[in-house]
């Protein structure tokens, strides 16, 4: 008995740990995002072709305020970075949300109402997965036209399946419960019954898949800017980063590493956070 104590115990705290690195470097980076003006050491847009390719503080050849470097245009790297944050945590916290709602919504009323609308909702799911959701973001892009909104709308086009076929599923089990059957018995209305018994039931595996779909959304963003289809090649992004510094990685590779160790982390992040909330709502572990 001491044993299974001491192993949930165990299980808790890397659940706790996982939870708080994960928390930690997403405040992090929201904060930096927030108060960008201030916290940013350059003007991320100044460039200077007197300080191109500045190699890091640490090394020889560094200038003081640069101090993860310039690019080949003598803008600061770090600045570049930090005003990166501020359009990956939009379109993630935006098209995430915004793809959560609807997702959710079709996956509920297909897995709990069933009959036709099950049969409906479910066709359109099979078709749309049809198509391979990169080059079909990539379509999306080139038809409406590079910005914001169109990143935002690209992701919630591609990505909403993802939310309704697990939510049906979860709808589906929850609705065979007894205390669905109950609650009909007692005279709620399906809607009710759908809103109030099964929806926060399912709540917790919406808000795992909402954590996980953010980390999608920055990975999209960062893909769309790589081929130069996300927001004005002028403006700071991730992917446009990493895409220039792929060019000069053998002269400057900083301006290709940062951007790149940024992404990974922020994606890394959204995923133990979605895996330590999966854990922490499991009944078996609580």
């Amino acid at each position: 008995m001491a044993d299974l104590t001491d192993g949930r115990g165990a299980v808790k705290r890397r659940i706790g740990t996982r939870l708080w690195l994960a928390g930690g470097w997403l405040t992090l980076l929201l904060l930096a995002a927030v108060f960008a003006p201030l916290v940013a050491p350059q003007d991320p847009l100044a460039q200077d072709l007197f300080l191109t390719r500045l190699p890091p503080f640490w090394e020889k050849g560094a200038e003081a305020g640069y101090w993860l470097g310039t690019d080949s245009l003598g803008r600061d790297v770090l600045s570049r970075v930090i005003y990166g944050a501020r359009l990956a945590l939009v379109v993630a916290l935006v098209a995430g949300s915004i793809t959560c709602i609807i997702g959710s919504a079709l996956g509920l009323m297909a897995g709990f109402l069933r009959g036709w609308v099950d049969l409906v909702i479910s066709r359109l799911i099979d078709i749309w997965m049809a198509f391979p959701p990169v080059l079909f973001s990539i379509l999306l892009i080139a038809v409406i036209g590079p910005g914001l909104h169109s990143i935002i709308l690209a992701i919630v086009i591609i990505d909403w399946t993802r939310f309704a076929r697990v939510v049906r599923a979860e709808a589906m089990a929850q609705g065979a419960m007894d205390y669905v059957a109950s609650a009909q018995v007692a005279g709620r209305g399906r809607i009710g019954t759908m809103l109030r018994e099964i929806l926060p039931n399912v709540l917790p595996t919406i808000v795992v898949l909402l954590t996980l779909e953010m980390g999608i959304a920055v990975i999209v963003e960062a893909i769309l800017s790589f081929v130069n289809l996300s927001i004005s090649t002028d403006d700071p992004t991730w992917g446009g980063m990493i895409a220039e510094g792929r060019a000069s990685v053998y002269q400057a590779w900083w301006v290709l590493v940062f951007p790149l160790i940024t992404l990974f982390l922020t994606v890394l992040a959204f995923s133990q956070l979605g895996e330590g909330l999966k854990d922490r709502f499991d009944p078996v572990l609580r």
